[in-house]
């Protein structure tokens, strides 16, 4: 058994019980007194001691020793919870949380953390006696258990085992069977299996396991099992040395005479025969109680075995085939079209429903619930409101609701920047917020839900809002807007001013602030993935930013155009509807081309003239455009004419060709011809 093909798993339960700490230290923080909370952390702590030792990263083992000793004298009314010990306890769970990372980047986990480990001694100091006293009674408490309360395997001998047995036995030898009973919440069963084998096998020689070896290794097993051992040591030996293994509840060690074995092999054979002789009645009675026992134990294994773990390449490969068979698919409607045969149209038309429902199961497999990137805010929160002497209270709405994971990856940091904006400059002192008649706390919400095709995630403060007077003195100042222009701005226009590039209202560079840089790489990145945020304000009421995501990044819809040869696909999500216009429709306003569209001027964009393409200024006296939108920002895209609705699969140009303006990527069509995609932020931008 290699520990190197545990190493995914691993890595997945440490960070999964290192966020149950976080998040169970901060409902102790609120309830100090609820010991219930502490039993949850020392769980998840002493489980990841026993994974990490298994897989020996012995400095997480440690490190989670020590902290686990300060819970353990928590729990026992040994030491109270005080703000000072949580803030060393929540350190050595951001210290494990980077070991665990280096791991995962190829790292060997190891790091100084003397300084930590002194400071959870120091909370520990005067209660070590005690602490050692309680762990020696547990030993001795476990030395003594009676054969009664442990489960007991049946284990058959067959000759050849009882003659080794036997002549084992006639040379000095001990045959033990020992009966191991792991914990119900064990994790990874399979290596504490090897854990036991490998102190086994340094006492003595095993000759016998029940499930065999194999099940052992798959795990298909249930709580316990047993092994015999041929060794010099005795009993108590035995079971001390085995009892060490984390995630081992009891062991059960019974000493084996080859007399006694013999005699209970001629019992059984002798119990067998008198079995045979019952009447058929009884065997009715027997299988009538015992037929519900085994179905619940079927019904129990088939929920066992519901979900998987599925290593997110694969889903990546999936993917990609999938797009290849889209693109097939269109070459399959496109032929089909052509030809006019029945039997084709109708192959063609339930390729389509069963590729659609294929496509919507796995960009359901690809779903993440927002919950990943929003479980790390708690803890975060509580820090920044610290460092900055305020009070908040963070609320998260919606966790649950899933986004593709490809979405996932990018959106923890701008969340980030967010939440440190909101907490900086946004909620305002306890001392100012008293002054303004608000409660001293402030609260920040933070939800996430889904509509239509996307999913919007809001970030709402009640604190002190834009102010309008100092953003556009900011702005007239840096030269992102004139005295005169700023002078006709809404309050909502003057609020997503401070989305602008460059634009900082901090007086002076600190780490919340986030070094001087503004909020314009938030906004970058949010429509990098085709999402845009906008900002509600009201100022001393508070602020909201609404980021509107799409589902998936990898299908798309887009509507098909013609411009002259080539065909262009324009996002769905972006476009408001399309229209023809006359030419005498088609006005000049400070020489850009525009139209009134439902008592709007909406400024043309001449996509032949963006693309450099022939015949850019010839104009029909009838044209097709089509309306996007980007925020509050309207645009009409003057195309030749519609091809229309199609799914089609979004492939990036490459490093070479990622700074084409105005493309955010390519599709191929049915007819194996590429469409380019065009990108609606940056020519409304």
């Amino acid at each position: 058994m290699d520990t190197n093909q545990y190493l995914e798993m691993f890595l997945d339960e440490s960070k999964e019980h290192l966020q149950a700490c976080n998040e169970h230290l901060l409902e102790l923080e609120k309830n100090p007194e609820d010991l219930a909370i502490v039993n949850e952390v020392f769980r998840s702590a002493h489980t990841l001691k026993g994974m990490s030792a298994t897989m020996g990263y012995e400095d997480i083992a440690d490190l989670t020793h020590k902290m686990e000793n300060v819970l353990d004298a928590i729990r026992n009314s040994k030491i109270s919870v005080s703000t000072e010990i949580l803030d060393v306890v929540f350190k050595a769970v951001d210290y494990l949380e980077e070991m665990v990372m280096d791991i995962e980047a190829g790292g060997s986990g190891k790091k100084d953390v003397q300084d930590l480990v002194n400071a959870l001694n120091n909370i520990e100091a005067g209660h070590e006696a005690i602490t050692t006293s309680v762990m020696e009674t547990s030993a001795t408490t476990l030395e003594v258990v009676q054969a009664q309360d442990m489960p007991k395997t049946e284990l058959n001998y067959d000759e050849y085992e009882l003659t080794v047995i036997s002549q084992s036995q006639e040379q000095g030898f001990n045959a033990l069977e020992v009966t191991v009973t792991l914990r119900d919440d064990c994790l990874l069963k399979a290596a504490r299996v090897f854990m036991v084998f490998e102190i086994l096998e340094k006492a003595g020689e095993i000759i016998k396991s029940k499930p065999d070896v194999e099940f052992l290794e798959n795990e298909d097993f249930d709580a316990s099992f047993t092994v015999v051992l041929l060794t010099k040591e005795d009993s108590v030996a035995i079971q001390a040395k085995v009892m060490k293994v984390s995630e081992v509840e009891d062991v059960l060690v019974t000493e084996l005479t080859a007399e006694s074995l013999i005699q209970g092999k001629r019992d059984k054979e002798t119990s067998s025969q008198s079995l045979e002789q019952e009447t058929t009645a009884t065997e009715v009675v027997v299988k009538q109680e015992t037929a519900p026992e085994k179905s619940k134990r079927s019904t129990n294994a088939s929920h066992a075995n519901k979900t998987i773990r599925v290593n997110i390449d694969r889903l990546d490969i999936l993917m990609n085939l999938f797009e290849e068979l889209v693109i097939d698919r269109g070459r399959l409607q496109s032929i089909a079209s052509e030809l006019h045969n029945p039997d084709l149209n109708e192959t063609v038309e339930r390729m389509t429903r069963v590729s659609g429902d294929l496509q919507n199961i796995i960009l359901n497999m690809r779903m993440i619930p927002v919950e990943t990137v929003f479980n790390r805010f708690p803890k975060m929160v509580r820090q920044l409101a610290r460092d900055l002497d305020k009070k908040i209270n963070l609320e998260i709405i919606g966790a649950e609701t899933e986004l593709d994971r490809t979405v996932i990856d990018e959106i923890g940091d701008p969340l980030v920047h967010l939440i440190r904006n909101a907490l900086d400059h946004g909620v305002e002192t306890p001392a100012e917020r008293i002054a303004k008649g608000k409660p001293e706390e402030g609260t920040v919400t933070l939800r996430a839900y889904h509509s239509g095709n996307h999913v919007f995630i809001e970030l709402e403060d009640d604190g002190a809002g834009v102010n309008r007077s100092r953003v556009l003195k900011k702005a007239i100042e840096r030269g992102i807007v004139t005295e005169e222009v700023a002078g006709s701005m809404t309050d909502k226009q003057v609020a997503e001013l401070i989305l602008a590039s460059g634009f900082s209202t901090a007086e002076s560079i600190t780490d919340v602030s986030g070094r001087g840089v503004g909020l314009d790489v938030v906004k970058s990145t949010i429509e990098s993935l085709g999402g845009h945020i906008t900002i509600e304000s009201k100022e001393g009421q508070g602020s909201l930013f609404q980021v509107q995501l799409p589902l998936t990044l990898s299908i798309i819809s887009v509507m098909l155009v013609n411009l002259e040869k080539d065909i262009y696909a324009i996002p769905l999500s972006s476009i408001i509807e399309t229209a023809i216009i006359q030419k005498s429709e088609i006005l000049n306003a400070h020489n850009q081309k525009v139209i009134d569209f439902r008592g709007s001027i909406v400024p043309l964009v001449n996509l032949k003239g963006i693309f450099e393409m022939e015949n850019a200024n010839k104009m029909d006296e009838y044209q097709s455009i089509v309306i996007v939108r980007k925020g509050d920002k309207l645009a009409g895209l003057l195309v030749d004419s519609f091809i229309g609705q199609q799914e089609i699969v979004l492939k990036s140009l490459g490093n070479y060709l990622q700074s084409v303006f105005a493309i955010s990527g390519a599709t191929i069509l049915g007819n194996g011809q590429v469409a380019l995609i065009v990108d609606c932020n940056s020519l409304i931008k």
